[in-house]
Order: structure tokens, then C-alpha cells, then sequence
């Protein structure tokens, strides 16, 4: 029997990082790059990505996101990295000059094909209170935030917040509208159980089960 050596099958592992790197790149290199109009050191897709890799692995600080020191090998089979891993002044300073707006809608558009490529088809959507985020000095309020859940993948998959001088209920059709859910079976409390959600969900494909109250029809 013989056996051709001249194109060995790629492990699993290749191509993970190979869909990894296409997915980053796809989605983030859109963002605009604030830094000055010179050729930086680090590009910014570089950069975004291991701060997102970091957080998602518990860095909360500018200093921690840094790991990528300890796994700049691992790094470079997806990102250029050309002159290594930024230190945390940079992460600290180009971030900072992001634009939150296009970044959340990167970031969201990034997991939107992650939930694509998972099949989620149960989606819980509820509302958190964030622990510690009242502020009695600086008199703000907790910051309370509506999240689409997806329980078997342990994996938050968008979030609104919720307006100081508003509820869940005008945050539920943001969230809706930040996935595609044709196809999913959206769960919501009694909160969310109104008429107007309901005809949002079966509008674009989905389904719905709700939790009903004594006084709700």
C-alpha cells in the first residue's frame, strides 16, 4: 500500500486557528484606527483581539491583558504581531481612543457568526443588576443590563443596557434585534411577556415560551 507524504492532512487544531483568525479579521479589521496617521507599531486588529481573548479569560485590568506575553507563541499562529505584544500603556492608550459604538458593533456581529456556527437554538433573555455598580458619592445609579443567555453554552451572546429612567421592557427588542433568532426558542419572564415582544420574535422566524402572571391575559 502507499502512502502520499505530499500533502499531509491538517490537524484539527490548524484549522481551528485558521477559522479563529478569519473570524477576527473579518469582523474587526472594519474598525476605524484612531492613532495618528503614521505607521503604527501594533496593528489595532492585534491588538483588540487579545484584549478580547484576555478578558473572556478573566483579565479585568490594563496590566492583565497582558498575558498575551505568556502566549505570544500561541498568538502568532493567528495574529501578525510584528513587533510582539503591545505593553499595557498602549492597550491603555488606543483603547481608550476606540469608539465604543463601532466596537460593540464588531464585537456583536463577531458573535452573532459564532452563534451561527454553534446552532444555538434556546435563547434565555433576562435582566442583571452588575454588583458594586452604585455609586452613592458620584450619586449613580446600579447599572442594570438586559442579556441574551445561552444556558448550554454558557455564553452571553449580547447585552443592553437598561436607561436610568426606563425597564427591561424598551431593552428586550434591542437585544432581539442584535441577534438572528429565526429558527430559536426565546424564553422571557413575566417582564418581558408583553404583546408587542412576542410579535417581535415570530416576526423574524423565532418562537417563544413566557412566563405569565395572574394579572396578564
Amino acid at each position: 500500500m502507499s502512502i502520499d507524504f505530499s500533502a499531509p492532512t491538517p490537524s484539527p487544531l490548524s484549522t481551528q486557528m485558521k477559522q479563529l483568525k478569519h473570524s477576527v479579521i473579518n469582523q474587526f479589521e472594519a474598525l476605524d484606527d484612531p492613532r495618528v496617521k503614521r505607521e503604527p507599531k501594533h496593528k489595532l486588529v492585534d491588538l483588540v483581539t487579545i484584549a478580547i481573548l484576555a478578558v473572556l479569560s478573566g483579565a479585568d485590568n490594563m496590566v492583565a491583558i497582558t498575558y498575551g506575553k505568556a502566549k505570544q507563541q500561541w498568538l502568532e499562529t493567528f495574529l501578525e504581531l510584528p513587533h510582539g505584544i503591545p505593553s499595557h500603556d498602549t492597550f491603555s492608550r488606543v483603547l481608550a481612543l476606540i469608539d465604543p459604538t463601532q466596537l460593540h458593533e464588531c464585537f456583536n456581529s463577531w458573535v452573532e457568526q459564532i452563534t451561527n456556527q454553534l446552532e444555538i437554538k434556546l435563547i434565555n433573555i433576562d435582566g442583571k443588576t452588575a454588583r458594586g455598580s452604585y455609586d452613592r458619592e458620584k450619586q449613580l445609579k446600579a447599572l442594570h443590563t438586559v442579556s441574551d443567555w445561552a444556558s448550554e453554552h454558557h455564553l452571553v451572546l449580547a447585552q443592553q443596557r437598561v436607561e436610568s429612567k426606563s425597564n427591561e421592557i424598551t431593552a428586550i427588542p434591542v437585544v432581539l434585534n442584535l441577534l438572528d433568532i429565526q429558527g430559536a426558542i426565546i424564553t422571557l419572564d413575566a417582564m418581558g411577556t408583553q404583546r408587542n415582544i412576542a410579535a417581535q420574535i415570530l416576526t423574524v422566524g423565532g418562537d417563544y415560551i413566557l412566563a405569565l402572571k395572574g394579572n396578564q391575559d
